[in-house]
């Protein structure tokens, strides 16, 4: 039987870190731009239920149906299946942002509600994600750091053992700075999701298709470029990539945004 260890004090700071900014980051955004800007809640609510509808349910049955057919051609290829990747995410998230702007949020659609509806889409985004990981991590820390997993496996043949240990391995012999790192990760994404969302509200608000255009490439950039790099370089390089290209698209999101008429 493999070696059971049990999972180091830093690590589980990292967890909880990671498992409170995944919540915390959402909730103060949506309660900083309701206060600063006035936008409303219901723009949070509809980016959120737009990232569920497009990117965990649409771009997901994408997924079954290519990675079924295409198997081994696709994932052996890491430039292939990065660029794939990028861009079923790209498509799915920035068009059910396009479409979610340019009908439910017809009323609405102030740069201000943009703002709102990016910490909404990119919030709950990190609660799926983030959130959810980090509460089974946690949950699973708690059986091994208290003897509990040892007792349970006990019960197992020795093969079913030597898999779940497998599985279970990663939470002790993964870094400890690189659970703190998917918090980064998460702030990283949601300021990417904001940005985004000033993009292809201008495309909606001038009748400018080459603006949603420019939010599906630089989409499918910054994803392409992160699961490729992550073949090649240590985690810290490839956020310090994602950082770079997600600073630049900001950039041209805050000249956007001032660009536009206050509502």
């Amino acid at each position: 039987m493999a070696e059971i260890t049990s999972v180091p004090a830093a690590s589980v700071a990292g967890m909880i870190f990671s498992l409170i900014l995944s919540i915390g980051l959402p909730i103060g955004l949506l309660i900083y731009l309701r206060n600063r800007t006035g936008a409303r809640i219901s723009a949070f609510l509809i980016g959120g239920a737009t990232f569920f509808l497009s990117a965990m349910v649409l771009e997901q049955l994408l997924h079954a149906a290519v990675l079924a057919a295409a198997g081994n051609a696709l994932t052996g290829n890491i430039w292939l299946y990065a660029l794939y990747g990028g861009l079923a995410a790209g498509l799915f998230e920035e068009t059910g942002r396009y479409v979610a702007m340019k009908f439910c949020m017809k009323k609405q659609l102030t740069r201000q509600s943009a703002l709102m509806y990016g910490a909404g889409h990119g919030g709950i985004e990190a609660v799926l994600i983030l959130g959810l990981t980090s509460i089974n991590n946690l949950s699973a820390v708690a059986l091994v750091n208290s003897g509990g997993f040892e007792s349970f496996l006990s019960s197992l043949s020795a093969e079913e053992s030597d898999a779940l240990i497998q599985a279970f391995s990663a939470l002790w012999s993964t870094p400890s700075w690189q659970f703190f790192l998917g918090g980064i990760e998460r702030i990283l994404a949601v300021a990417l999701h904001i940005s985004l969302s000033v993009l292809v509200y201008r495309a909606v608000r001038d009748r400018r298709i080459s603006f949603y255009l420019l939010a599906v490439g630089l989409h499918v950039l910054v994803d392409s470029a992160a699961l490729a790099a992550s073949r090649f370089l240590s985690p810290i390089l490839v956020e310090a990539l994602v950082l770079l290209l997600t600073t630049l698209t900001g950039a041209l999101a805050v000249g956007l945004y001032r660009e536009s008429p206050a509502d």
